[in-house]
């Protein structure tokens, strides 16, 4: 099968698109048919020494977001057949095939649910959901900010928000972005080019900050008591310079400041969870959520989604089509 493969710490440029052997199938596992993917933060990580260390000096198929088809099962499964419908994430989604063991984060996808757009849900929908519901325990009626609102996680999190019952969700991004914004439902959009939110002498229930564009000082002028400050800390490396020093240098202003603040800071990694996948499959199939998608690439062109994805300033996401 093709598959993108990294072999040793290297840039995007330096993938390429190899040939190697199709995984067998485990009794306790399946072998799905990859049909899309897309790019996320955990992919450029995969390329980087610290992850290179990690798993033993050994070279890896690369992606995570995967939707396709069921090509077969092991003699453990009943959960699914071949030629069932799948979305979800799986270690090694860039290539033609790839094997999931044991437990698993891969869902039924919804008849109505194109594989482009169920190939982007896994990673960035399940960030946007779970900084909105989970660590930022949004109610019905609020305020909420979405501070980086044009990026695949950002996006997301606009219109999940609205379904979760915001009252009003405000978008902060660039200029080329806020037709997008107003699109998939912000009430209002700021364009970060000519204002500044931190200053406007509006108040929020709840901020969600992908960008990482201000500190955390700058960040309580529109934080009353009480209200919440979400910080999403890996989709903040693929925004602006600095990459993960600035991000750990942000993340320990904003635990330091918030202490005694009488406001609530929180970060967080997204974890995979099947009920998650499967609540953003249906909110897609509702049609509450539509996922945005700036390019499209096949699989050969993966090092240049990368190239791309790490250059940030993006709108929505960077689909990825494998068959």
């Amino acid at each position: 099968m093709k598959a993108i493969v990294c072999h040793r710490p290297t840039s995007p440029a330096d993938l390429h698109l190899e040939d190697i052997d199709r995984p067998a199938v485990p009794d306790d596992g399946m072998l799905i048919r990859v049909h899309a993917s897309s790019a996320n933060p955990v992919d450029m990580y995969a390329t980087s020494l610290f992850a290179y260390l990690q798993r033993g000096r050994k070279p890896r198929v690369m992606g995570t977001d995967v939707a396709g088809t069921v090509e077969a099962v092991g003699a453990n499964v009943t959960e699914f057949r071949p030629g069932d419908a799948v979305l979800g994430a799986a270690r090694g989604a860039f290539a033609q095939f790839v094997r999931v063991s044991g437990e698993h984060h891969l869902v039924r996808k919804p008849e109505g649910v194109s594989f482009e757009d169920a190939g982007t849900l896994g990673v960035a929908g399940s960030t946007a959901l779970q900084a909105l519901r989970d660590h930022g325990q949004l109610q019905p009626g609020q305020r909420v900010l979405i501070n980086g609102a044009s990026g695949g996680v950002g996006t997301f999190a606009v219109q999940i928000a609205k379904a979760l019952g915001a009252g009003e969700v405000i978008a902060v991004c660039s200029t080329r972005n806020i037709e997008t914004a107003r699109a998939i439902g912000a009430n209002t959009v700021i364009d970060y080019a000519r204002d500044d939110f931190t200053r406007s002498g509006q108040r929020y229930d709840l901020m969600v900050d992908i960008a990482g564009s201000h500190s955390w000082s700058d960040c309580t002028r529109v934080l009353p008591k009480g209200a919440t400050y979400v910080w999403v800390g890996a989709a903040a490396v693929q925004h602006g310079k600095g990459g993960v020093r600035r991000v750990l240098t942000q993340f320990a202003g904003v635990r330091v400041g918030s202490i005694g603040s009488g406001r609530r800071a929180t970060s967080f990694i997204a974890k995979l969870k099947n009920d998650d996948l499967v609540f953003l499959a249906d909110l897609v199939a509702s049609g509450r959520v539509r996922p945005v998608i700036e390019k499209r690439y096949d699989l050969a062109h993966v090092p240049e989604a990368l190239e791309d994805f790490e250059a940030g300033h993006l709108r929505g996401k960077l689909a990825i089509g494998v068959d």
